[in-house]
């Protein structure tokens, strides 16, 4: 029987144990409820292939605490994503990292006829209970607790129907959002407005358009003013 608790000092124990331990959890996001494991262990990250009966040629997510974390990844956010996760980080927005050289995660998608050729999803969810776990747990891997084409698990329990006793333990956030989940837009300088945006999500690409032209607004409108931000006559 699967094994679901709610989300308490022990249940963040034992999911950081399961995660140390290579195994994968269920946890609640902002959006869906996710299954995750250690994002720098290979095995782990196989794990949620199985499970979902997941392509091999999908790639996963991975859910920081902060964007601050990035940088002890080898994660860089290309422009113009730098100032979209500015605007809608914590938050239901995927931008697409490129990762350096020395980057640790298993997840690191890798395409020689892309450039950058070495990319990274990432998310920092606005959920205190999903912030609670990362912080137990340190970043995860992460994909939809539902097997693959499936609909999206928007419950603990839905999540276990769906995968079942393949998932070490899943932690009950209560329902989650959904159905739509988070939106994934990828730097592209050949792209409307420099992005692609390659999944269209909670957050609608009308909104991430418009925050781009305020934002470049914003810089130009800084030509006008001092160093110390005083407007100029």
């Amino acid at each position: 029987m699967a094994r679901i608790m709610p989300i308490d000092e022990e249940s963040l124990r034992l999911a950081a144990e399961a995660i140390s331990a290579g195994e994968i959890i269920v946890v609640p996001t902002d959006t869906v409820y996710g299954v995750a494991c250690d994002p720098r262990n290979p095995d782990a990250v196989a794990k949620i292939f199985a499970a979902k009966h997941r392509p091999a040629a999908k790639s996963l997510q991975v859910l920081f605490s902060s964007v601050d974390e990035l940088a002890d990844y080898a994660l860089d956010l290309p422009v113009p994503l730098d100032r979209l996760s500015r605007r809608f980080l914590p938050g239901a927005f995927s931008p697409i990292c490129v990762a350096r050289d020395g980057c640790p995660l298993a997840t690191v998608r890798v395409d020689p006829n892309m450039h950058p050729s070495r990319t990274q999803g990432i998310r920092v969810p606005d959920s205190r209970d999903t912030l609670r776990i990362l912080r137990a747990t340190g970043p995860l891997a992460a994909s939809s607790a539902n097997l693959s084409g499936g609909d999206s698990a928007q419950t603990a329990q839905q999540a276990a129907d769906a995968l079942g006793d393949s998932v070490a333990l899943y932690l009950d956030g209560g329902p989650t959002p959904g159905p739509l989940s988070s939106t994934v837009v990828a730097a592209d300088i050949h792209g409307r407005d420099g992005i692609a945006i390659l999944r269209e999500g909670v957050i609608d690409q009308n909104r991430i358009r418009q925050a781009l032209h305020m934002t470049a607004g914003r810089h130009a409108g800084t030509e006008g003013h001092d160093e110390d931000g005083e407007e100029r006559a």
